[in-house]
Protein backbone atom coordinates (compact mmCIF):
# COMPACT_ATOMS: atom_id res chain seq x y z
CA UNK A 1 0.00 0.00 0.00
CA UNK A 2 1.46 3.22 -1.39
CA UNK A 3 1.68 6.36 1.33
CA UNK A 4 0.43 9.94 -0.05
CA UNK A 5 0.63 13.15 1.76
CA UNK A 6 -1.47 15.73 0.69
CA UNK A 7 -1.07 19.11 1.06
CA UNK A 8 -3.57 21.68 0.93
CA UNK A 9 -4.34 24.40 3.05
CA UNK A 10 -8.25 23.69 2.21
CA UNK A 11 -9.41 20.99 4.31
CA UNK A 12 -12.42 20.40 2.01
CA UNK A 13 -10.06 19.75 -0.77
CA UNK A 14 -7.65 17.61 1.76
CA UNK A 15 -10.90 15.19 2.32
CA UNK A 16 -11.78 15.21 -1.64
CA UNK A 17 -8.12 13.91 -2.11
CA UNK A 18 -8.37 11.45 0.55
CA UNK A 19 -11.66 10.15 -0.37
CA UNK A 20 -10.66 9.95 -3.87
CA UNK A 21 -7.39 7.50 -3.56
CA UNK A 22 -8.10 5.51 -0.33
CA UNK A 23 -10.17 3.14 -2.33
CA UNK A 24 -7.44 2.82 -5.08
CA UNK A 25 -4.75 1.28 -2.25
CA UNK A 26 -3.44 4.59 -0.71
CA UNK A 27 -3.24 5.66 3.09
CA UNK A 28 -3.23 9.31 2.53
CA UNK A 29 -1.93 11.59 5.53
CA UNK A 30 -3.09 15.01 5.02
CA UNK A 31 -0.89 18.19 6.01
CA UNK A 32 -3.06 21.60 6.29
CA UNK A 33 -0.23 23.89 5.16
CA UNK A 34 3.80 24.00 4.67
CA UNK A 35 4.90 23.82 8.36
CA UNK A 36 2.44 20.74 9.28
CA UNK A 37 3.68 18.68 5.41
CA UNK A 38 7.12 19.19 6.55
CA UNK A 39 7.08 18.38 10.17
CA UNK A 40 5.42 14.85 8.44
CA UNK A 41 7.89 14.57 6.12
CA UNK A 42 10.80 14.82 8.84
CA UNK A 43 8.98 12.19 11.16
CA UNK A 44 7.96 9.61 8.49
CA UNK A 45 8.37 8.64 4.97
CA UNK A 46 5.99 8.65 2.01
CA UNK A 47 5.32 7.21 -1.83
CA UNK A 48 4.35 10.58 -3.53
CA UNK A 49 3.44 14.35 -2.56
CA UNK A 50 0.58 16.03 -3.66
CA UNK A 51 1.14 19.64 -3.21
CA UNK A 52 -1.11 22.72 -3.60
CA UNK A 53 0.56 25.33 -5.42
CA UNK A 54 -1.48 28.61 -3.68
CA UNK A 55 -1.11 28.52 -0.05
CA UNK A 56 -0.64 31.46 2.05
CA UNK A 57 2.51 31.69 4.23
CA UNK A 58 4.27 29.64 1.98
CA UNK A 59 3.48 28.77 -1.48
CA UNK A 60 3.63 25.44 -2.94
CA UNK A 61 6.70 26.32 -5.39
CA UNK A 62 9.03 27.25 -2.41
CA UNK A 63 7.55 24.54 -0.07
CA UNK A 64 8.56 22.44 -2.88
CA UNK A 65 12.11 23.87 -3.00
CA UNK A 66 12.30 22.93 1.24
CA UNK A 67 11.01 19.04 0.62
CA UNK A 68 14.10 18.84 -1.81
CA UNK A 69 16.28 19.93 0.30
CA UNK A 70 15.26 17.04 2.03
CA UNK A 71 13.91 14.49 0.05
CA UNK A 72 13.47 12.81 -3.67
CA UNK A 73 10.09 11.51 -2.95
CA UNK A 74 7.97 12.06 -6.50
CA UNK A 75 5.82 15.24 -6.02
CA UNK A 76 2.79 16.07 -8.22
CA UNK A 77 1.77 20.24 -8.05
CA UNK A 78 -2.06 20.78 -7.50
CA UNK A 79 -3.30 23.97 -9.05
CA UNK A 80 -6.01 26.08 -9.80
CA UNK A 81 -3.82 27.64 -12.24
CA UNK A 82 -3.76 25.96 -15.27
CA UNK A 83 -0.76 28.19 -17.26
CA UNK A 84 2.16 26.84 -18.85
CA UNK A 85 4.12 29.16 -16.62
CA UNK A 86 3.29 27.55 -13.66
CA UNK A 87 3.90 24.14 -14.96
CA UNK A 88 7.55 25.11 -16.25
CA UNK A 89 8.62 26.98 -12.81
CA UNK A 90 6.96 23.78 -11.03
CA UNK A 91 8.99 21.07 -12.64
CA UNK A 92 12.71 23.74 -12.60
CA UNK A 93 11.66 23.75 -8.93
CA UNK A 94 11.99 19.93 -8.68
CA UNK A 95 8.06 18.66 -9.28
CA UNK A 96 7.49 15.60 -11.07
CA UNK A 97 4.24 16.19 -12.36
CA UNK A 98 1.19 18.73 -12.72
CA UNK A 99 -2.08 18.48 -12.55
CA UNK A 100 -4.95 21.40 -12.68
CA UNK A 101 -8.47 21.78 -10.66
CA UNK A 102 -10.93 20.29 -10.98
CA UNK A 103 -9.58 17.01 -10.99
CA UNK A 104 -9.88 14.26 -12.61
CA UNK A 105 -9.83 11.52 -10.44
CA UNK A 106 -9.05 8.81 -13.47
CA UNK A 107 -6.01 11.22 -14.70
CA UNK A 108 -4.74 11.56 -11.21
CA UNK A 109 -5.15 8.08 -10.94
CA UNK A 110 -3.14 7.14 -13.70
CA UNK A 111 -0.20 10.11 -13.36
CA UNK A 112 0.62 9.02 -9.42
CA UNK A 113 0.84 5.36 -10.74
CA UNK A 114 3.08 6.17 -13.48
CA UNK A 115 5.45 7.90 -11.58
CA UNK A 116 5.35 5.37 -8.81
CA UNK A 117 6.15 2.71 -11.77
CA UNK A 118 9.51 4.60 -12.21
CA UNK A 119 10.36 4.83 -8.80
CA UNK A 120 9.59 1.32 -7.00
CA UNK A 121 11.11 -1.31 -9.08
CA UNK A 122 10.68 -4.80 -7.28
CA UNK A 123 13.20 -5.43 -4.48
CA UNK A 124 15.15 -8.50 -3.12
CA UNK A 125 17.11 -8.14 -0.03
CA UNK A 126 19.50 -10.93 1.13
CA UNK A 127 21.41 -10.71 4.32
CA UNK A 128 23.33 -13.67 5.71
CA UNK A 129 20.80 -16.45 3.38
CA UNK A 130 17.36 -14.18 4.38
CA UNK A 131 15.96 -13.15 0.94
CA UNK A 132 12.88 -11.05 1.11
CA UNK A 133 11.72 -10.90 -2.35
CA UNK A 134 9.67 -8.09 -3.19
CA UNK A 135 8.93 -9.18 -6.68
CA UNK A 136 7.69 -12.73 -6.06
CA UNK A 137 6.11 -11.23 -2.41
CA UNK A 138 8.06 -14.57 -0.58
CA UNK A 139 10.81 -14.61 2.40
CA UNK A 140 12.79 -17.46 2.47
CA UNK A 141 16.22 -19.02 4.17
CA UNK A 142 18.43 -21.01 1.83
CA UNK A 143 16.03 -21.14 -0.89
CA UNK A 144 13.63 -22.48 1.70
CA UNK A 145 10.31 -20.64 1.48
CA UNK A 146 9.26 -19.32 4.96
CA UNK A 147 5.24 -19.28 5.14
CA UNK A 148 4.11 -15.63 6.41
CA UNK A 149 1.32 -13.56 5.78
CA UNK A 150 0.81 -10.45 3.82
CA UNK A 151 1.52 -8.01 7.25
CA UNK A 152 4.55 -9.84 8.19
CA UNK A 153 5.94 -9.94 4.73
CA UNK A 154 5.64 -6.23 5.02
CA UNK A 155 6.75 -4.93 8.48
CA UNK A 156 9.75 -7.67 6.84
CA UNK A 157 10.21 -5.47 4.64
CA UNK A 158 10.19 -2.32 5.77
CA UNK A 159 12.95 -3.31 8.50
CA UNK A 160 15.36 -4.92 5.71
CA UNK A 161 15.29 -1.27 3.70
CA UNK A 162 16.19 0.41 6.97
CA UNK A 163 18.77 -1.91 8.91
CA UNK A 164 19.93 -0.32 12.56
CA UNK A 165 16.34 2.30 12.18
CA UNK A 166 13.92 1.69 15.47
CA UNK A 167 10.63 1.51 14.14
CA UNK A 168 8.08 2.21 17.04
CA UNK A 169 4.86 0.79 16.76
CA UNK A 170 2.65 3.31 16.12
CA UNK A 171 5.04 3.86 12.91
CA UNK A 172 4.48 0.27 12.04
CA UNK A 173 1.10 0.46 12.47
CA UNK A 174 0.66 3.64 9.98
CA UNK A 175 3.15 1.79 7.46
CA UNK A 176 1.54 -1.70 7.47
CA UNK A 177 -2.31 -0.96 8.92
CA UNK A 178 -2.77 2.55 7.64
CA UNK A 179 -3.29 5.67 9.46
CA UNK A 180 -7.01 5.44 9.80
CA UNK A 181 -6.96 1.70 11.63
CA UNK A 182 -8.11 0.88 15.50
CA UNK A 183 -4.89 -1.69 15.53
CA UNK A 184 -3.42 -1.46 18.52
CA UNK A 185 0.50 -1.99 19.76
CA UNK A 186 -0.19 -5.27 21.15
CA UNK A 187 -1.37 -6.51 17.63
CA UNK A 188 2.30 -5.22 16.65
CA UNK A 189 3.94 -7.10 19.36
CA UNK A 190 1.69 -10.83 17.83
CA UNK A 191 2.90 -10.10 14.65
CA UNK A 192 6.35 -9.70 16.06
CA UNK A 193 6.19 -12.69 17.86
CA UNK A 194 5.08 -14.94 15.29
CA UNK A 195 6.95 -13.68 12.38
CA UNK A 196 10.33 -14.57 14.47
CA UNK A 197 8.84 -17.86 15.52
CA UNK A 198 8.61 -18.96 12.05
CA UNK A 199 12.06 -17.56 10.80
CA UNK A 200 13.85 -19.55 14.06
CA UNK A 201 12.24 -22.40 12.65
CA UNK A 202 13.22 -22.40 9.19
CA UNK A 203 17.05 -22.27 11.36
CA UNK A 204 17.47 -18.43 10.43
CA UNK A 205 19.48 -16.60 13.46
CA UNK A 206 16.80 -14.48 13.83
CA UNK A 207 17.50 -12.71 17.46
CA UNK A 208 20.56 -11.90 16.51
CA UNK A 209 18.85 -9.38 14.03
CA UNK A 210 15.24 -8.91 14.83
CA UNK A 211 15.79 -7.04 18.02
CA UNK A 212 13.38 -5.21 20.48
CA UNK A 213 14.28 -1.47 22.05
CA UNK A 214 12.76 -1.92 25.29
CA UNK A 215 9.80 1.10 25.84
CA UNK A 216 10.65 2.34 21.96
CA UNK A 217 10.03 -0.63 19.41
CA UNK A 218 11.73 -2.85 16.65
CA UNK A 219 14.82 -2.99 14.34
CA UNK A 220 16.86 -4.87 12.09
CA UNK A 221 20.80 -5.56 12.75
CA UNK A 222 22.28 -6.90 10.06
Amino acid sequence: MNRVLIIDDEKRMLDLLALYLRPHDYTCKKAQGANEALLFLEEEDFDIVLLDIMMPEMDGWELCQEIRSISDVPIIMVTARDQKEDIVKGLKLGADDYIAKPIDENELLARMEALLRRRTPATRIETNGLLWDEERYELSYKNQPIKVTPKEFAMVGHLLKKPNQVFSREQLIDLIWGFDTNTEGRTVDSHVRNMREKIRQAGFPVDDHFKTVWGVGYKWIN
